[in-house]
Parts: structure tokens; C-alpha cells; sequence
């Protein structure tokens, strides 16, 4: 039926009559259903134009609906990054510009903070007598990561008793790429001409960082000779590190290619198992923690139910002895607790933030994205801690930085396009 056409001159048609049951006639009744028809066809056609509003609208929610989660977990992967990493960077500076030989408390304090949210992904109620998950990976694959793990936290923080500073440790870790294709080739890895550039422009700026920081300290110390030895001490040391983090590194690449990859596996027993090797280090442990726990006091709000003298008393006896000295130190409406130890305990989680987010990315981005981060993520890092702690690093330092941060891009970026030439070349002989 044609709605546009003239209701006048619309031909109507007599009903017909239905016979009833009790044998009497119906006539049906006769429904026009030109006017909703009509307005059919003028929602189908209500457009501005031809724009369908409700189309739009749909269309328009399915881009929020899809495009804001997105958004918003990048927004964390780059808060946790950003904001963990870097806090990281603020309070362990705080703790190694006045107390270096910090570096083993450090260290277990991160390893058993992170241990703490790494066991609820491992544990299983109905696997005793230890109450894990089934490992997808043996045991025995895990032990020299482990040891690798270990040697490797410990020599980084231990760098700083020896005269280096965190923007000149934030350097030379950045010149892991030197280290990393040297063990990559005597594993049988096989680079690029451009990586190789990039790797050499990349050492000479870690020597140019290095020797002009020495300099510089060599200029400002009253024991020059003795100074540069120890910082030569601890170059040499993150040298060991970078080697066993190169070594390490490839050594978890082939665990993964032949079990899967498992990394909140990895995290848990990485740490798990490393706790045990602090025990010959337990005394000098001790001795760190009392250091940091006669720092300066921060002075807090203590919460309303704990101003009572005898209700403060009781949970103070409750603590350790050597916790006990700092829990103790309240005024009537104020808890003190000493800096360095509030400093310790944001490390250790801001640590946490900082691999949870490390790892977000490296699941959801390219190998090139997340080197790209980290590189700026470590360049934030480096100027505020020029700017918070007035670190004054010699123009050479800041020349170093730059070759070095540079060539760390350049080896990624053709990184990530010969993996793209490999994979190309698998998918044809595939076909």
C-alpha cells in the first residue's frame, strides 16, 4: 500500500462475515492501519538528512564501550610505571644518599614485600602439604635463575656503598644493550650491523659518563686516589651485575620457549627461594636496620583509638624488641616513626607497583614500546633526581646520558624490525 497517497481516494474493501458457532454472522471489524504504517515510514526516514539518531547513539556508546577500558588500562600501566618507578628511584635515594651501605636490607625488604602479593596467585588448598599450585615449570629449571636473580639485586644495591650515585647508577644500568649482545653472541645469537653501531655508540657513552663523574669526584674529594679506586670498585661490580643480568635474561627467553611463559610463576619463586640465601648476611642485616631506625623521626597523626597511654603500651609490647624503640616515641596526638624507615617501606612498594606495571605492558605492548617506556620512564627518573636532591653531574655525565639513552632506542628499534623481517619469513614457509 502506498502511505502517500491521498486517504480520500484510498480504496476501501467491505469485510467479510465470519459465521459464529451458535450460527449467527460477525461482521469483522474494519482497522485503517494507514497511520501507523505512516509513521513507520517516518521513523525509517525521521533523518536528518539521512543521519539516523539512533544508529549514531549505538554506534557511539560501542566506541566508549570499547575505546575507555582500553584507555584506562594503559592510564595504569603508565601510572604504575611512571608513579612506581619512579618513587622507587625518590625513596631509594633518600635511604643511599646518607646510609649507602643499605643495599642488603634494601633488597630483602623488596624480596619480601613482593613474596607477600606474589603467594595468593600460587596458593592451592587442595595441594598440601605447601599449599601451591602445581609449578608449569620444574623446580630444578628455577635454581640457577634464582641464583642469578639473587647476585644480581644484591650487587646493584651494593653499588652504592662505593661512591656511586643514583643518577650515574641510572646510567650505566642502562647500558645494559653492551653486555646483553655479548652474551647474546657467545650464546649464538646473531645481530644486526645496525645493533652493533648502536651497541658501540652505546658503550662510549657509558665511558664518557663514567669517566667524567670520576673526574668530577676526583676534583671535590680530600682523598682523590682512594675515592677513584672505590668507584672503580663499584664499576666493576655493576659490570658483574650486567653480565649476570645478560646471562639471566636469556637464560628465562629459553625456559619460556620450552615450558610457556609463567612470569607470576616466576616472580613467586624468584623471591620464594631467594629468602633462604640472606641468612649469612642476617647480622649485617641487623645492624642496617638499626642505623635507619635512629634517623630523624617523621611525625604522623595517631589515630583516636590509639591516644590512650595504656592502649599505645599494650600493642608497643606486643612488637619485637628492636621495633619496639621507634613505636614507642608518641606524643599525645602524634606517632613518630623514623624517615628511613618510612623510606624503606615505600621502596619495597613502590617496588611492586613498579613490576606490576612493567610487567602489564610487556603482556599487552611490543618489545620496542616497552623499551621506549622504560628509557623515558629511566630519563624521569635521572632529572628528578637532579632536581630533588640536587645532584650536580659534570656536562660530560649529561653527554654520556644522552649517547647512551639514544643508542638504547636505536638498538631496540632495529630489534623489533628484524624480528618483524624473521616473522615475516616464517609465515611464508609456512604458506
Amino acid at each position: 500500500m502506498n502511505v502517500q497517497q491521498d486517504r480520500g481516494t484510498r480504496r476501501r474493501y467491505a469485510p467479510p462475515a465470519i459465521a459464529s458457532a451458535n450460527g449467527s454472522t460477525m461482521v469483522a471489524k474494519e482497522i485503517d492501519a494507514a497511520p501507523s504504517l505512516e509513521r513507520a515510514e517516518q521513523a525509517r526516514h525521521s533523518n536528518y538528512g539521512g543521519f539516523n539518531m539512533s544508529k549514531a547513539i549505538g554506534f557511539a556508546g560501542a566506541v566508549v564501550h570499547t575505546t575507555i577500558p582500553a584507555w584506562f588500562n594503559f592510564g595504569v600501566m603508565v601510572g604504575l610505571i611512571f608513579g612506581g618507578c619512579c618513587s622507587n628511584v625518590f625513596a631509594l635515594e633518600a635511604i643511599v644518599k646518607e646510609e649507602p651501605n643499605s643495599g642488603l636490607l634494601i633488597t630483602f625488604t623488596q624480596f619480601l614485600l613482593t613474596l607477600v602479593f606474589a603467594w595468593p596467585h600460587q596458593f592451592s588448598r587442595t595441594n598440601p602439604p605447601f599449599f601451591l599450585k602445581q609449578n608449569a615449570i620444574p623446580i630444578r629449571r628455577w635454581l640457577l635463575n634464582i641464583v642469578l636473580f639473587f647476585s644480581v639485586n644484591i650487587l646493584n644495591n651494593m653499588a652504592f656503598g662505593y661512591k656511586i650515585s643514583v643518577p650515574v647508577h641510572i646510567i650505566l644500568r642502562s647500558g645494559g644493550s653492551v653486555t646483553t649482545i655479548l652474551v647474546g653472541w657467545l650464546w649464538g645469537k646473531r645481530y644486526t650491523r645496525l645493533q652493533i653501531i648502536s651497541v658501540a655508540f652505546l658503550t662510549i657513552g657509558v665511558i664518557i659518563a663514567a669517566m667524567a663523574d670520576a673526574q668530577a669526584q676526583g676534583k671535590t674529594s680530600s682523598t682523590p686516589s682512594t675515592d677513584t679506586t672505590t668507584f672503580i670498585t663499584g664499576l666493576l661490580i655493576l659490570l658483574v651485575a650486567q653480565i649476570l643480568s645478560a646471562i639471566m635474561g636469556l637464560y628465562i627467553q629459553s625456559t619460556y620457549a620450552t615450558y610457556g611463559s609463567h612470569w607470576r610463576e616466576n616472580l613467586f619463586y624468584s623471591h620464594f627461594l631467594s629468602l633462604p640465601l640472606f641468612t649469612p648476611f642476617i647480622p649485617s642485616m641487623r645492624s642496617q636496620l638499626a642505623t635507619l631506625t635512629s634517623s630523624p623521626p617523621l611525625r604522623l597523626p595517631l589515630p583516636s583509638a590509639l591516644r590512650q597511654q595504656h592502649t599505645t603500651t599494650t600493642i608497643t609490647n606486643l612488637l619485637p624488641a628492636y621495633l619496639q624503640k621507634f613505636a614507642s616515641q608518641y606524643h599525645q596526638s602524634q606517632l613518630q616513626i623514623p624517615s628511613k624507615i618510612l623510606m624503606l617501606a615505600l621502596n619495597a612498594l613502590t617496588q611492586l607497583a613498579c613490576i606490576r606495571g612493567v610487567n602489564l605492558l610487556a603482556a599487552e605492548s611490543s618489545a620496542l614500546t616497552v623499551t621506549i617506556v622504560l628509557n623515558i620512564r629511566k630519563l624521569v627518573s635521572l632529572f628528578l633526581s637532579i632536581w630533588l636532591f640536587g645532584n650536580e653531574l659534570a656536562p660530560g655525565v649529561l653527554v654520556g646520558a644522552g649517547v647512551v639513552f639514544g643508542s638504547g632506542l636505536l638498538y631496540a628499534y632495529e630489534g623489533q624490525i628484524r624480528g618483524g623481517r624473521e616473522r615475516g619469513r616464517g609465515r611464508k614457509k609456512v604458506v
